[in-house]
């Protein structure tokens, strides 16, 4: 197994075992990003505990890394005390779920202020917030076998909290740098936020910028997107690998890095999912041509 694992967002609506494993022998993955419920609901799934240590049991038996996405409508900088509340309720959830089903990580947007004037203020209230709901969460996974929180910065879209690395540094100053806090990478979203990837040496840099912030180990997943749009664009319209505006080469220098050593890459590209994806092929031929 590679130090560098590969694989896709796949669906559990056929269950955990008939679904989501089943896809993952077909597409050859070597990691899995799955929801545990509805992602666009806040109504938790409760899961089967039979199916969960099934589930279990054959990731182990393959050597399958899993990863959880919490819903989108998670948005723990919100103003808005029922949706914050729900938040926190819901990535509690999924922490416990991952537990349940041996998931290494819950992926989490961290979210935006919801302030039409982009006030400071606002800002450092909603960045409270985050604090106030995601340390008691953070503590109660400290043990070093327990799920990570992994936060994923946004494209930059609407009053991002943390949009593109630089901003992980005041987010990160907000749980005191807990050390069960991840960061997932989206490199369609950090070139949307002004990531220099399509440049030769960006992506470099933005990884030595990352370990410099967060410090080593800090990264603990790559979301593999390239973008439909142009770097700074604030959109987040994923596109097939080296078929974007970040291309081919950002995606060799990710994985020969040395902040990706055991960090998976999980893909989220039109037809990721689909048998003989085109997108798997070339990521493996990059760790390749890193010695990876």
């Amino acid at each position: 197994m590679s130090s560098r694992p590969i694989g896709t967002h796949v669906l559990v609506g056929r269950g955990l075992v008939a679904g989501a494993l089943a896809d993952a022998d077909e597409l050859g993955c070597e990691v899995v990003q799955i929801f545990s419920g509805n992602p666009r609901g806040w109504a938790p799934s409760p899961g089967d505990k039979g199916e969960d240590a099934r589930f279990r049991a054959g990731c182990e038996s393959r050597g399958l890394r899993v990863v959880i996405h919490a819903p989108y409508l998670v948005n723990l900088g919100s103003p808005t005390a029922t949706t914050y509340e729900r938040s926190v309720g819901i990535v509690a959830h999924n922490l416990r779920r991952a537990v349940e089903i041996g998931a290494e990580g819950v992926v989490v947007h961290t979210g935006s202020y919801v302030d039409a004037s982009g006030s400071e203020t606002e800002h450092a209230s909603a960045l409270g917030r985050v604090r106030e709901g995601l340390l008691p969460l953070l503590d109660a996974v400290a043990a070093d076998d327990a799920p990570y929180l992994l936060l994923e910065p946004t494209a930059g879209q609407g009053r991002s909290l943390c949009a593109g690395v630089d901003d992980l540094a005041a987010y990160l100053d907000a749980l005191e740098h807990h050390p069960k806090a991840g960061v997932c990478l989206d490199t369609c979203h950090v070139f949307a936020a002004g990531a220099p990837l399509d440049r030769p040496g960006g992506a470099t840099e933005t990884l030595d910028r990352l370990v410099e912030i967060g410090g080593p180990g800090r990264l603990r997943l790559v979301h593999a997107n390239d973008s439909m749009d142009v770097r700074g664009a604030c959109r987040d319209r994923h596109q097939s690998i080296g078929q974007g505006h970040i291309g081919e080469p950002a995606f060799g220098e990710l994985l020969a890095h040395p902040a990706t050593e055991g960090v998976p890459f999980v893909l989220e590209t039109p037809g990721s999912r689909d048998p003989g994806s085109e997108d798997f092929a070339v990521l493996r031929r990059l760790r390749k041509e890193a010695g990876r």
